[in-house]
């Protein structure tokens, strides 16, 4: 790389660790500068993944706050990350670095459905609840949350491009809790999709050191910064931000 390349690189760690921290898609930053770099897309994907691990952990700390009362959460909703994200991770080695491509704008198209109208979609899940006689729902979202985020954290550790956004579809359907808390649940599963997908990386694919370092040192610092904003953002704007960058993230995944 190039002194302006790594320049790049890095700017775009930063960049990605902000939004992954509040919603999702870094990837979409980072991935295209790495391709602009020479690098092929297994690589550049594989690099990517490495380097965002350092993020995922630190908008997770800077989550921490929201974090409280959520350790059996986090554990159940891990051990699906965690399997997922190994699953993934093979497929990318095994797949052609294309497989994914028609689907990945209806995957994150259907998810922004899913947040525009969670609010509604769980006032009427609850009242269906009410006239059934049972008006709690599942604390940790139930065997179909489990399933759903086994499912997401298999493409989060193919490629990771939107993963947040459907991660957060899929608890704000079937966990009642805030937003907020959801984001912070959703930071650490990303990490542990992120730290298994790359531990499987180091030993079965190729990858750019230089850009794995510039992406970690950019994306730890652009953690920080994304939970100094998120935290602070009103569900209403944290969710409005959801679906701008999730429509950005669809144009960018159809075009490319």
């Amino acid at each position: 790389m190039t002194y302006w390349e790594m320049l790049a690189v890095f700017a775009a760690g930063i960049g990605a660790g902000t939004i992954n921290t509040i919603v999702g898609s870094g990837t979409l930053i980072t991935f295209p500068v790495l391709l602009a770099t020479g690098l092929p897309p297994v690589t550049a994907t594989v690099s990517n993944a490495l380097g965002l691990i350092p993020g995922s952990i630190s908008g997770a700390i800077g989550y921490r706050a929201e974090l409280k009362g959520q350790r059996d959460r986090v554990l159940r909703l891990s051990i699906a990350a965690a399997i997922g994200g190994l699953c993934g991770a093979v497929l990318l080695t095994v797949l052609p670095s294309t497989a994914f491509e028609t689907i990945v704008p209806v995957l994150v198209a259907l998810a922004l459905v899913l947040v525009v109208f969670q609010p509604r979609i769980t006032r009427a899940v609850q009242a269906r609840r009410e006239r059934d006689g049972a008006t709690d729902a599942p604390r940790h979202g139930g065997p179909l949350l489990f399933t759903g985020m086994l499912l997401a954290s298999v493409y989060g550790g193919y490629f990771t491009a939107a993963q947040g956004i459907i991660y957060l579809s899929l608890m704000g359907m079937l966990i009642d809790d805030s937003l907020q808390r959801l984001n912070a649940t959703k930071n650490i599963l990303a990490a542990v999709v992120n730290t298994i997908a790359a531990l499987f990386f180091v030993f079965a694919a190729d990858f750019d050191w230089t850009a794995v370092a510039l992406i970690a040192v950019g994306s730890t610092i652009g953690g920080q910064l994304g939970a100094r904003v998120g935290r602070r953002l009103p569900a209403k704007v944290l969710r409005a931000l959801i679906v701008a960058i999730g429509s950005a993230a669809i144009i960018q995944l159809a075009v490319r």
